[in-house]
């Protein structure tokens, strides 16, 4: 007896080996949800809103490698899930989006929330088709899937609901869709290039991001012989920073002066597997190497005298051999010891004082990163939160670090943690939340406790969109439309069934996060945090100088007088 499409579509993700899919229930969904619901091996993980959907899907995929899977309802309910997607796509982890459209008979007759999902997906995923006819689907679903996953990124199938719930008589597909083990490395002639420049350079940088995922022995090893410090990209912390002695944090935005003048004062740069986007933190005198499996990202962010495509695991470890071992480590004793006083500096930031207040948002980050587990899930909000967390989270090869590193979303953290807890319910994951990105998706706080999820939500609650402030203030600009008037989190969270707690004085914030880190529910802490801090870069340009001299001034004159002294104050005296 043939089964419904949607029976189908279910019995070949079950086979896939997707355990849950993400996703707000509509009538254009009906044949999919109904599926699932007889099911025990498969679960409807329902959010609050189809956004949410997609960042989960997209932290279930980055934590496990796997196909993950959202759906949203016709028309506006799949509109929500393409911010979500882009941040899945743009980080490249394989997810299935289900788009559900209108009944097909319908479809360019202006219907009710009619849209055209294969238009509007089209720049976040590798593909979206329409699936018009039953016995179209399997076919086009393994397409989706294997898509998905040997390009890392993002498939969408539009389902008109009508056409799940007619009869399909193909039979539900049995596919295997792991990813590929192949060996990916360049030409013996380019590595020997490689090797040739390597060589006669006196000072080597090494610049990591996330493709260094697996390779981080050969990363070592490599480091060693070239006697290279290592400078990592905010994607690459949780692969690199770990059991690494020629570890110098990280440039750009959120980095340190240590990585800023390793990459700077280098005469050859390696990069490997980063695609990091700022051209202004990379050396205008050094030869540099670039090292990636996608050809069309080499040289597309700096000058690269030689371009090597491959995966940073097989190409280092044909390179290792290659190579001399280098003998003199005066450059990288240099920058570890610049280092090292960085790590000081920013210590010494991060302190809470008994009385003062408000709270310094370093000494959060701080106390989450002593407190949290060997193996604890990681979400960052995008802003200062992320910036704490590459600051003062420590990662040991356990640990994982999830946020909108490349497409920079606003409220991701609590979704991310949603995913993340999904995939894994017996591991401690922490979201550290702006208090403007909590806000912004802030219904998805219910999800926690409708799906027991035991998530614990650090709030950063300093009434303002305070990285955009700094950008302001950075400009020359008196910061203006940031100011956030909030509700008191704590008990917001208390009305929801979770446990809340609000935090104003630094005595008090290791026994709260001890609390609520110890709860086997969902928690959120409330830390009333310092507006007034400013989260410098590793090296500050002149027009920025000028920017905030020039920012000083207007504030005054603009009536912000109590402002300006405050901030001279938090900061002068630190």
């Amino acid at each position: 007896m043939a089964k419904r499409l949607a029976d189908v579509l279910v019995d070949s993700l079950a086979e896939a080996g997707v355990k849950r899919i993400y996703g707000v229930a509509g009538d254009s969904l009906n044949g999919i949800t109904d599926s699932i619901r007889k099911r025990e091996d498969m679960t409807w993980l329902h959010v609050r809103h189809e956004e949410v959907a997609a960042f989960a899907a997209g932290a279930e995929a980055h934590l496990t490698g796997a196909l993950a899977v959202c759906a949203g309802s016709c028309g506006p309910g799949n509109l929500h899930l393409i911010n979500g997607l882009y941040d899945c796509h743009r980080s490249r982890v394989p997810v299935l989006a289900i788009a559900a459209q209108i009944p097909s008979h319908e479809i360019g007759t202006g219907y009710f929330q009619e849209t055209d999902p294969q238009h509007l997906f089209r720049d976040c995923s590798h593909y979206c088709e329409l699936v018009s006819q039953p016995e179209q689907m399997p076919r086009m679903l393994e397409i989706a899937m294997r898509t998905a996953v040997a390009k890392r990124g993002v498939a969408v199938l539009v389902l008109p609901g009508d056409v799940a719930l007619r009869k399909c008589e193909k039979r539900p597909i049995r596919l295997d869709i792991s990813g590929s083990t192949s060996v990916a490395r360049p030409s013996d002639k380019d590595l020997g290039a490689a090797a040739e420049l390597l060589d006669r350079a006196q000072k080597v940088t090494i610049l990591g991001g996330a493709g260094c995922r697996g390779a981080h022995d050969e990363l070592i090893t490599i480091a060693a012989k070239l006697k290279s410090p290592i400078v990592h990209a905010m994607r690459g912390k949780e692969f690199i920073e770990y059991g690494n002695p020629y570890d110098v944090g990280m440039t750009g935005l959120l980095g340190f002066s240590s990585g800023y003048h390793a990459m700077m004062n280098c005469d050859v740069l390696l990069m490997l597997g980063t695609d990091f986007p700022y051209q202004q933190f990379y050396p205008g005198e050094a030869k540099i190497i670039q090292v990636d499996l996608r050809g069309e990202q080499i040289g597309r962010r700096t000058r690269v005298d030689l371009g090597l495509v491959g995966t940073v695991k097989d190409t280092v470890d044909a390179l290792i051999p290659l190579v001399i071992d280098k003998q003199d480590r005066r450059y990288l004793d240099r920058c570890l010891a610049q280092y090292a006083d960085d790590r000081v500096s920013l210590d010494d930031l991060a302190t809470g004082q008994s009385g003062r207040t408000p709270i310094h948002p370093q000494y959060v980050a701080k106390l989450v990163d002593e407190l949290a587990a060997d193996d604890a899930v990681f979400t960052c909000d995008v802003g200062t939160p992320t910036i704490w967390a590459a600051r003062y989270l420590h990662m040991n090869g356990k640990r994982r670090l999830l946020g909108s590193f490349t497409h920079g979303s606003m409220a991701n953290a609590l979704p991310q943690a949603i995913g993340a807890q999904s995939a894994y319910p017996d591991r401690q994951v922490i979201s550290l939340s702006g208090d403007g990105g909590l806000a912004m998706l802030l219904g998805d706080l219910l999800t926690l406790r409708q799906l027991s999820l035991p998530v614990k939500v650090i709030v950063f609650n300093n009434r303002s969109l305070a990285f955009v402030e700094l950008e302001m203030k950075a400009a020359g600009i008196v910061d203006y439309g940031t100011d956030l008037v909030n509700p008191d989190f704590a008990k917001l969270a208390e009305s929801a069934g979770i446990l809340g707690i609000r935090v104003t004085e630094p005595q008090n914030l290791r026994p709260a996060l001890s609390r609520a880190l110890a709860d086997d529910g969902p928690a959120l802490v409330e830390v009333v945090v310092n507006r007034q801090e400013l989260a410098m870069p590793p090296t500050i340009s002149a027009e920025q100088a000028l920017g905030f001299g020039l920012y000083l001034v207007r504030a005054v004159f603009s009536g912000r007088g109590d402002e300006v002294i405050d901030l001279a104050k938090t900061n002068l005296r630190r």
